[in-house]
């Protein structure tokens, strides 16, 4: 599956909770030249995950539900790639949705929202709640997240 997605900062308190929450936990496996390997909790249901990039806004995106305790040996003892915890908040815009996600542990303090898009010029309106746009800066991706965490950048 192609996934089209755009990331941006959100203005501290006045981005709104979503009705539906999802706590996840994820940590890397393998990470090489924009792809990456995953395990992934969402709400207790574990995943085995493959994302690969296409270009500046677009990736591969394939999951694969696996059993809990595949996922448990894997966070426990595979994740040498580090690990990211996070509340997925998910508040729906016409036919879109944007995923808040709100960072805890090393990441806390830091809230970014994506939205995924079905074609690359597809317009989407641009809540006021949404700061500067971060979708190609790879700092703000999951992965460097678990390995290079927020709360030890000099200037964010």
């Amino acid at each position: 599956m192609i996934e089209i997605e755009r990331k941006f900062l959100v203005i501290p308190n006045r981005w709104p909770v979503g009705k539906r929450q999802i706590k996840i936990t994820q940590g890397y496996l393998m990470r090489s030249d924009g792809s990456v390997l995953r395990v992934r909790q969402k709400d207790g249901v574990c995943f085995l995950s493959i994302k690969a990039r296409i270009d500046e806004v677009s990736s591969f995106d394939f999951e694969y539900v696996i059993p809990v305790e595949d996922a448990g040996v894997k966070f426990e003892h595979m994740c040498r790639h580090g690990i990211v915890r996070k509340t997925r908040h998910v508040v729906k815009q016409g036919e879109l949705a944007w995923e808040i996600d709100e960072f805890h542990d090393e990441n806390h303090g830091l809230v970014v929202a994506e939205i995924e898009l079905p074609a690359h010029d597809y317009p989407f309106e641009k809540p006021d709640w949404l700061s500067q746009e971060v979708t190609t800066d790879t700092r703000y991706h999951n992965a460097s997240l678990a390995q290079a965490p927020y709360k030890h950048w000099k200037t964010p």
